[in-house]
């Protein structure tokens, strides 16, 4: 499909600097707004956050190893950097391809319209409870910041409630763990956990082992980490044993309550149920009225850009598009190579030159970690496993956080982690307390 100057300009002065709208600071959006540090036009990159997300951290700031911070970097200091770069604080709601217009809503100033004459949405994605959103209230996803902090507080307090709990059943059921879901994100949240009762609480309770933990995970397919090769999917699942997770496939979950799961008919009792199963597109694709697929994600051309609509890209977690028939996966490395091509594409088309050749995603390779010392590597036809594997996947995700002050702040933190087995950020965040609740304590008499 040719995109034209001529119809990205029509309607408009020859003299006015074009605007790229760039919605969502994740990995497509950022990749795309600095790859367009050259452009002669303005960038405006909308986000509701402040700071970019390292996703692939998450589950180790819910499982207290990072904090926050480590992780996260603020947007604006990617604005510092580059001069035609410009960010707002807000929530898009609105989207008119035909008038070139999205509508904000940013905190205490309320809507407002821009224009643009490119759009690059790059949202990325969210939980996805299969048609159950219900369950959400029990069980957290883990796709946020905020997501990671409420699983970390949910982790810790049940430890809390059964150390001070005399009845054993109760008990029991806040010391087991169940995951659903055992892609990625479900695996390496299982394997930190478990390495987190095992080595950092041991002997931090008087009432309890935490040791004795149960941590289940579960999965509606056949085996773990579907994505990989079957042979490294078994030898993951056989480490996750060896640290003591319960890996049950096949099974689906019916019911999800404050009291536990009923899967395949059969109910665990659990205080701590963490939902890593799937992901749906953000709900701005539904505002674009285009075709998508079962995920809710954007159906776009070779070039990335919306059928009819040259001048409209998505990209990342919230495209779909077909390469050799099957479909490019949802992970980092493809949503910064998506944003780079696009913003290259438009650059490229403000100076009014064609684009050469349509999208094409290059696989690099993918791995997951499954705990301490170990971890799986598959790249074409190379497939690894073991502390070989886990030291590369070291190296590669202090390499890729967005800052260096990131990577020097994690990779203190991991070497004090590794050698201690201590983890630095086991806060559990307080609910807000009103100022007009007086408590009154009773005097106690001791014995």
């Amino acid at each position: 499909m040719m995109l034209t100057k001529t119809r990205l300009f029509e309607n408009r002065g020859q003299d006015e600097t074009p605007r790229i709208v760039i919605i969502g600071a994740g990995f497509a959006g950022i990749a795309a707004a600095r790859a367009l540090r050259k452009c002669d036009a303005e960038v405006l990159l909308i986000d509701r956050r402040n700071h970019h997300i390292f996703q692939p951290l998450l589950y180790q700031v819910a499982t207290a190893v990072l904090a926050p911070s480590e992780i996260a970097a603020p947007i604006r200091q990617v604005e510092a950097k580059q001069a035609n770069l410009n960010v707002m604080l807000g929530e898009v709601v609105g989207v008119d391809l035909n008038r070139r217009t999205v509508e904000a809503v940013s905190p205490g100033i309320g809507a407002r319209e821009v224009r643009f004459d490119f759009l690059v949405v790059a949202t990325g994605m969210r939980p996805s409870y299969f048609g159950h959103d219900e369950f959400a209230a029990f069980a957290p996803g883990l796709k946020n910041l905020a997501d990671a902090e409420t699983i970390r507080t949910k982790i810790l307090s049940a430890f809390e409630m059964a150390e001070a709990t005399d009845d054993e059943i109760e008990r029991a059921r806040y010391m087991n763990f169940v995951l659903v879901g055992a892609g990625p994100t479900g695996v390496e949240l299982a394997a930190s956990l478990a390495d987190m009762v095992r080595v950092t609480l041991r002997r931090n309770f008087r009432q309890i082992d935490p040791a004795m933990s149960t941590i289940t995970l579960l999965e509606g397919g056949d085996r773990v980490l579907p994505s990989f090769a079957p042979s490294l999917s078994e030898r993951a699942a056989r480490h996750l044993a060896r640290i003591g997770v319960t890996v049950i496939t096949g099974v689906k979950v019916e019911n999800v309550d404050a009291q536990g799961v009923i899967a395949g008919g059969k109910r665990i009792a659990s205080a701590t149920v963490l939902w890593t199963a799937g992901v749906a597109a953000s709900p701005i694709i539904k505002l674009l009225d285009v075709k998508t697929d079962r995920a809710g994600r954007a159906l776009v051309e070779p070039f990335l850009n919306l059928h009819g609509w040259p001048y409209v890209f998505v990209t990342g977690d919230t495209a779909c598009i077909l390469q050799d028939g099957q479909p490019v996966p949802g992970v980092a490395q493809a949503a910064i190579q998506q944003g780079r091509y696009v913003g290259r594409l438009i650059a490229d088309q403000i100076r009014g030159r064609e684009p050469k050749r349509p999208f094409r995603y290059q696989d690099k390779g993918n791995m997951a970690v499954v705990g301490r010392n170990y971890a799986i590597l598959e790249a074409g036809h190379l497939r690894m496993s073991g502390f070989l594997s886990w030291l590369v996947w070291v190296f590669i995700h202090l390499m890729a956080l967005p800052q260096m002050q990131n990577r020097w702040r994690v990779q203190s933190q991991w070497l004090w982690s590794y050698l201690t087995g201590q983890r630095s950020s086991r806060l559990i965040s307080e609910a807000p307390q009103s100022p007009n609740v007086a408590v009154t304590a009773k005097p106690t008499i001791a014995p």
